[in-house]
């Protein structure tokens, strides 16, 4: 076991085992957030894996997660945006931390992997990745009812 694999370890019973006990238990607010949080965090997880095992079809599993993670709770907020109104969730430290965590994998990862096409492809996954949970996570807490009453 190398350490890219112990840091993946580390982030998947940390992070992703809290997240799913958040998702089963818990009000729907909590149960929404740990849903966004789990792919923000399995995804750096899919990134880790790949360097540690030396499997580049792994990034193409996390660049699946990064696109289709933050779309999926965009989804939610829109199905569930009545009951999340009334009790919205504030979850803004949880996810600037899974932000900066899958900053952090992806500057790591793009060092050990050196210029060139994986490079690019390790990029395009850290700027979904960041970009696509803070806005998910944006949508869930109400931040984009202001379209919706225009």
């Amino acid at each position: 076991m190398n350490g890219w694999i112990l840091a993946a370890v580390v982030v998947l019973a940390a992070g992703v085992g809290a997240t799913v006990w958040g998702v089963v238990t818990g009000p729907l607010r909590r149960r929404a957030a740990a849903q966004n949080l789990s792919t923000a965090l399995a995804c750096p997880a899919l990134l880790l894996l790949a360097q540690g095992y030396a499997r580049p079809a792994y990034v193409d599993l996390a660049l699946v997660l990064a696109v289709l993670g933050p779309v999926g709770t965009l989804v939610f907020a829109r199905l569930l945006a009545d009951e999340l109104a009334d009790d919205p969730p504030q979850a803004r430290g949880p996810t600037f931390t899974a932000a900066v965590l899958g900053a952090v994998v992806v500057v790591a990862v793009s060092v050990a992997t050196g210029p060139g096409r994986a490079l690019v492809k390790l990029l395009v996954v850290g700027a979904l990745l960041v970009g696509g949970n803070l806005v998910a996570s944006r949508a869930l807490a109400g931040g984009m009812q202001e379209g919706r009453r225009g």
